[in-house]
């Protein structure tokens, strides 16, 4: 019974990992149609400004265990994301809407470019995030198991991202106008509201959560300019299986993924297990090409 509690556990954390990755994907990728694929070195800036925040900032907030200074670098990253998200949307993606191909090539070099700059500021090492001491150790269960305190915080993280995330797209005046162009952006303009304005913010909010991600996977190991690039395909096959534009069907997605790659990599090896699941995911869209929640529009 331990076993399973640990499997389902581990296939949850795993699941949230791929949530919180894919939901900033969703935005640009699944609402606006834009193939971004320097979404995985947002992710990375991220993880470098948590970094960067542990190096100068904990000194100065209690030392890193106290972990204030862990707390500090979740805004911190999702500033630095979305700075970075905004820039890339302003200067080029703005002049690339419609033309898929092209903004793919485009966001692949500039995903290039910052991983180079990651390189030449901070070594093509990878580099370790100290921990804050609260988030050592585990819940401890009968039998010797243990629920990891990092991953049950990941999962407490994901949950705040994903309410604050409903609260802005269904309580707010942002929210709404966002979803008004994703559903039909000649009738929102006609409307009076400002079409361009919204796609920056939204690009945007997608590189902040990616930020907010790659500060959540500096606890789970060591961190490198190529941190995104790992993730970047599981993020897209999760939004394509969730359904394009549906943020319901990415939570799902992604937690039948995380679930069904631990039961897999299980049962078989990590290898072989994850190529089972791009094949289950491929069969199933053969079947359902929509995803598992396809969007509704008029």
């Amino acid at each position: 019974m331990n076993e399973v509690l640990l499997h389902a556990f581990n296939g949850l954390s795993l699941g949230s990992i791929l949530l919180l990755i894919s939901m900033g994907l969703a935005f640009s990728f699944g609402l606006m149609n834009v193939i971004n694929m320097a979404h995985g070195e947002f992710i990375m800036a991220g993880a470098y400004t948590t970094y960067v925040v542990g190096q100068h900032v904990a000194p100065l907030v209690g030392g890193t265990e106290a972990g204030l200074w862990f707390l500090l670098a979740l805004p911190a990253s999702f500033l630095v994301a979305g700075v970075l998200g905004l820039l890339l949307e302003l200067s080029m993606i703005r002049f690339l809407y419609g033309r898929p191909l092209d903004t793919l090539l485009a966001t692949w070099g500039v995903g290039l470019v910052l991983q180079q700059a990651a390189r030449s500021l901070f070594g093509a090492s990878n580099v370790q995030v100290s921990s804050p001491s609260w988030l050592s150790g585990g819940v401890a269960l009968s039998g010797g198991v243990q629920l990891p305190y990092k991953r049950v915080f990941l999962i407490a993280l994901v949950i705040a991202c994903i309410v604050a995330v409903y609260t802005y797209l269904h309580r707010s005046a942002g929210g709404r106008r966002l979803r008004a162009v994703m559903q039909n952006r000649e009738m929102a303009s006609c409307l009076g509201v400002r079409a361009r304005r919204v796609d920056a913010a939204t690009f945007a909010l997608g590189a902040g959560l990616a930020g907010i991600a790659g500060c959540a996977l500096t606890q789970l190991g060591s961190i490198g300019p190529s941190l995104g690039t790992n993730y970047i395909v599981d993020a897209f096959m999760v939004v394509i299986l969730g359904g394009l534009g549906r943020l319901p069907g990415t939570v799902v997605a992604a937690l039948v993924i995380g679930v069904a790659n631990t039961l897999l990599e299980l049962s078989t090896t990590a290898s072989l297990g994850k190529a089972l699941v791009f094949a289950l995911v491929i069969a199933f869209l053969q079947w359902r090409p929509t995803g598992l929640l396809a969007l509704r529009t008029r």
